[in-house]
């Protein structure tokens, strides 16, 4: 048997490592952030990378800069990489 997706949209925002308070609004949670990687940082090419732990309805997931946090059907939260993101989902254009 195969089985198709149905049509639904969600809400989703894009960790980019400098929009933690703006992730922390989205789920309404404080989140706990993690260093995830320094290598750009001690070169002096860029800030630390921090992953988030994002809760869910199973336990919480790490989500690192690029990841798509999803505000699920039942209003339930979760991360998504971007490749996988992409090839989900597609914008929907905002209704006035």
């Amino acid at each position: 048997m195969k089985f198709k997706k149905r049509p639904v949209v969600v809400e989703a925002i894009q960790y980019l490592n400098s929009n933690k308070e703006e992730i922390e609004k989205f789920v309404g949670v404080e989140l706990k952030s993690i260093p995830w990687s320094e290598t750009a940082y001690i070169a002096g090419m860029g800030p630390p990378l921090f992953m988030l732990m994002i809760p869910t309805l199973e336990s919480p997931h790490e989500a690192i800069p690029g990841d798509w946090i999803i505000k699920g059907v039942q209003g339930e939260f979760y991360p998504c990489k971007p490749d996988i993101f992409e090839k989900t989902y597609e914008k929907v254009e905002e209704q006035l």
